[in-house]
This record gives structure tokens, sequence and C-alpha cells, in this order.
């Protein structure tokens, strides 16, 4: 993965997800923006041919009108699942300008690729830091301070947690899990990095809501895929989807090289 040398790219928090899930972050080199030259372009793509088509205001008038302008998104969820609509419909489908390949092609020619677990994911976007245990076998962070296990009293510990909820901290000795730490005093409640994006100004409306368009082209291209769950599915009396259809036409001459769906 190529990054630049901004602070989100050198935060220890990164260099800990990568080094969880087996990335090499390569920083590119100082003054020549041409390292970063991919990543910057796909994010231009998604801001003239995605980001341009959708608001984040939650409107239902607008959310229901596919020829009304831009989409209204009220949720997380909806965005997500819009985004994933037009990559797999749009960005992946149309060849490159270069190569003269979809990038979708192009990437599975190097597959297959090993997926990271949910476990693995979850515990590569944690967040750690070291701490020393007091004698009376308190730990600090963020100004809260929790009590762990008076064994560890003097002892360097890791403290493993969720940024936007420092109320539940578990903590790891030479890397295997000791226990948590109890909240003893909390003064915050969420990790001082860990506050949202002011949002940027939303682009001017194209007139038609092609976010929903896409998203509904996704949505009838997989209900089109083979459901195996109907094909390997019994009826009631033992026989698979068709069967019936298939003993009754046998016997039946002017039913012959037909097959009942």
């Amino acid at each position: 993965m190529t990054g630049s040398n901004g602070s989100a790219f050198v935060d220890a928090w990164l260099l800990r997800a990568c080094a969880k899930l087996g990335i090499r972050l390569v920083h590119s080199t100082p003054g020549r923006p041409q390292g970063r030259g991919k990543i910057e372009r796909f994010f231009r793509t998604v801001r003239d041919q995605f980001l341009v088509e959708i608001t984040g205001q939650n409107t239902a008038a607008a959310s229901s009108n596919t020829a009304g302008g831009r989409h209204e998104v009220g949720d997380l969820g909806e965005l997500n699942r819009l985004f994933t609509a037009w990559v797999e419909q749009v960005y992946h489908r149309r060849p490159h300008g270069e190569t003269g390949l979809p990038p979708l092609a192009r990437w599975q020619t190097g597959g297959p690729f090993p997926l990271p677990t949910p476990d693995a994911l979850a515990e590569a976007f944690l967040w750690a830091e070291q701490r020393t245990v007091s004698k009376t076998a308190l730990v600090s962070l963020q100004g809260n301070s929790y009590q762990v296990d008076p064994a560890l009293a003097g002892r360097r510990v890791e403290l493993v947690f969720d940024p936007f909820d420092l109320t539940r901290i578990e903590v790891r000795l030479a890397g295997t899990p000791v226990g948590a730490a109890l909240p003893h005093r909390i003064t915050r409640h969420a990790h001082v990095k860990a506050r949202p994006e002011t949002p940027p100004t939303p682009p001017a409306a194209t007139g038609i809501n092609y976010a929903l368009l896409l998203d509904d082209a996704h949505h009838t291209e997989l209900a089109q895929r083979v459901n195996y769950a109907a094909l390997t599915t019994t009826s009631p009396a033992g026989e698979l989807p068709g069967q019936l259809d298939l003993l009754a036409d046998a016997g039946d001459p002017a039913s012959a090289g037909q097959v009942t769906p």
C-alpha cells in the first residue's frame, strides 16, 4: 500500500492495522506527488462519478424519486450499499484508459488472494498503547484510570481498545490476554483522535438519481444469479425441484425434448 507522509499515514494506529493484516506500507518520496497519482486519480473518479449523485440529507421524498436529482442518503448502511453498486456496476467494468482492461479483470489475473477473517479485521482496527502498571495495579489512558490484575504491578502491558469506547480495555502481556482493565475513573469516553470529520461542500446536482438507478440494477443482477439453495432443497415428498415435471414428461411423446423449469 502506498501512502503519503501526512499524519494520518504515519500514525501508529495505521501501522498496527497494516502489520496485523500483512500489508506493507510504502511512503512516497516528499516532493514527488507522482507516487500518489493512482490513489488520487481514484478519489477524483469517486468524487466526479459517485459523490456528485448523492447528498447527506435524509429526505424521504427525494429518496423515492429516481428522476428527481441527487439521491438523499439516510444513513451509513445505505451509503455503503450505493457505493458497492456503483463500484460493481460501473467502476469495475469500465475499461481503463491505459491498460485497456476493466479494473476487476486486471486484478483477477493475479488471484486468488487470501481474505482476512472478520475477527482478524476487528483486531486490526483496534488501537493499542503500552503502559507500566503502578504499584496499586492502576494504568492510565486518555485521562482515565483503570484497575488491572494486581499480579501485573510493575509490569509493562499493552492496552488494546476501541478508540470510540474507552470503557472497555483489554490488557495483554507479551501479546497474551491477561484480562480486562476495569474502569476506575472515567473522564473521557472516546480517544481524542477519534473525532468525526468535517463534511465537504456537496457537489452540484446532475438532475438524475444515478445512484439509485445503479442500486436497482445491482439488485436485479444479484437476483438473476443461480439459487443453489433452490437446486438442492427437496420437497416434502423427497423430490428435487422439477423432478415431478421431468418424470411426467418422460411418458408423453409430445413433450419430448422439453424441460419444465
